[in-house]
C-alpha cells in the first residue's frame, strides 16, 4: 500500500502530531510525506518527499497574524502548478492535516482524501465556537477540503472526533515542579513580552522565542530560541504554561497536569475557538481586547488550578481504523 500524508507546516502542532502518526502509518505501507508552509520550528526525522510553498499565515509580533507578509508570501500560480504535478493516482490512501495543495489537487481531480486534523473537528456543530463573521468559518471549511473527516479536540465532541494525539516523548516525561513558568507566545515580540513578565519579579519565566537566535536573561526572565527537547524539559518541570491558543501545546500541558493560561492570536479563528473551548472548561484566557495582562497573570500565578483530562493513548487504534476504512 502507498500512503501520502500531507502536513501543514505553519506552527508546530501539525508536525508535532505527525511525529507520532508517521511511524504508525509506516506499519501499514510505504508512506510519502508532503509539507507545505514555512513557519514551523519542529522537524520530522523522516525524509520529506514533497516540500511545497503552499499558503501559510506569517506570525506577527504584536499578538496576531502579519497580514501584509502573509499576503506577500501567497503565490497562486505556484500553488496551482504544484497541485497539478502531484501524482495522486499513485496512492491508495491520501491523508491531509490541513494542507491546502494536496486537498485542492484531490478535489479538482475527484480523488478521495481524509482530513486527519484538529481543524476537521470544527466541521461539527457540537464543537464550541465563539460568534464570528462568516468568512472565518468559510476559511476553516474550504482552506483544505476533504471527502472524509477525522478530527481531534480537547473532548470527543462528536462521533468522528478523538481526544488529542499526545506524543510518546511527552507521555514518557517524568514531571516535577521546580517553580518556574514556561512561556511560548510566537506571535508576540520579546521586547513587548518581557516588560510584562518582569512586573512579577517573584516569578521565574522561561521563554521560548521565535524572535531570537541567542539565549539571554533579563532579570527574572530567561529567553531561548525554540528547541523541542529544551522546551519539553522546561514544561515537564514547570508550574504552568503560558502559551498561545494552539492545540497541541495546551493539550500537552493539560496531559502533564500543568496550570495553563492561553493568549489566542488576534484574528486567528482556530485559536479563538480553542480558547473559547478551554474557557468553557474553566481555564483562564487573555483575549485580544485585554490591554492589561497583569491582573490576570497575578491571579493565575497565585491560584491553584484543578483539572483532570483523560487523553488515552489510542492513536494507533485511530490510524488502524482510518486505513481499514478509507484505503482503496
Amino acid at each position: 500500500m502507498k500512503i501520502l500524508y500531507a502536513i501543514q507546516g505553519t506552527g508546530n502542532g501539525h508536525i508535532s502530531r505527525a511525529r507520532e502518526i508517521v511511524p504508525l502509518l509506516q506499519q501499514h505501507g510505504d508512506v510519502d510525506l508532503l509539507i507545505s508552509g514555512t513557519q514551523a520550528d519542529v522537524k520530522l526525522s523522516q525524509e520529506i518527499k514533497y516540500q511545497l510553498h503552499g499558503f501559510s499565515f506569517i506570525f506577527g509580533k504584536k499578538g496576531g497574524v502579519n497580514h501584509y507578509e502573509t499576503w506577500k508570501s501567497m503565490n497562486l500560480t505556484r500553488f496551482i502548478r504544484d497541485a497539478s504535478k502531484l501524482p495522486l493516482k499513485d496512492y491508495n490512501l491520501i491523508l491531509n492535516d490541513f494542507e491546502p495543495v494536496t486537498a485542492w489537487a484531490c478535489k479538482a481531480r475527484g480523488i478521495e482524501s481524509v482530513g486527519l486534523s484538529h481543524q476537521a473537528s470544527f466541521l461539527s456543530a457540537k464543537v464550541p465556537k465563539p460568534q464570528s463573521i462568516n468568512w472565518a468559518q468559510l476559511v476553516m471549511k474550504y482552506y483544505a477540503p476533504s471527502t472524509h473527516h477525522v478530527g481531534f479536540h480537547f473532548k470527543a465532541y462528536d462521533e468522528f472526533i478523538h481526544t488529542p494525539v499526545i506524543r510518546s516523548e511527552i507521555r514518557k516525561l517524568v514531571t516535577s515542579n521546580l517553580g518556574h513558568y514556561t512561556v511560548y507566545l510566537p506571535a508576540i515580540d520579546d521586547m513587548i513580552l518581557l516588560p510584562i513578565l518582569k512586573q512579577l519579579p517573584q516569578v521565574q519565566w522561561q521563554v521560548f522565542s521565535k524572535h531570537t537566535k541567542t539565549t539571554f536573561t533579563d532579570g527574572n526572565v530567561s529567553v531561548s530560541p525554540v528547541n523541542n527537547e529544551q522546551f519539553n524539559a522546561s514544561m515537564a518541570s514547570c508550574t504552568g504554561l503560558l502559551t498561545g491558543g494552539g492545540f497541541e501545546g495546551p493539550s500537552e500541558a493539560l496531559f502533564l497536569g500543568k496550570k495553563l493560561l492561553v493568549v489566542p492570536m488576534k484574528f486567528q479563528y482556530e485559536q479563538q475557538c480553542n480558547a473559547f473551548a478551554l474557557q468553557e472548561m474553566g481555564l483562564p484566557v487573555i483575549w485580544g481586547s485585554n490591554k492589561n495582562w497583569l491582573p490576570v497573570l497575578k491571579k493565575w500565578v497565585s491560584d491553584t488550578q484543578e483539572h483532570q483530562f483523560s487523553f488515552p493513548d489510542d492513536t494507533a487504534m485511530v490510524i488502524d481504523k482510518v486505513v481499514k476504512e478509507f484505503a482503496r
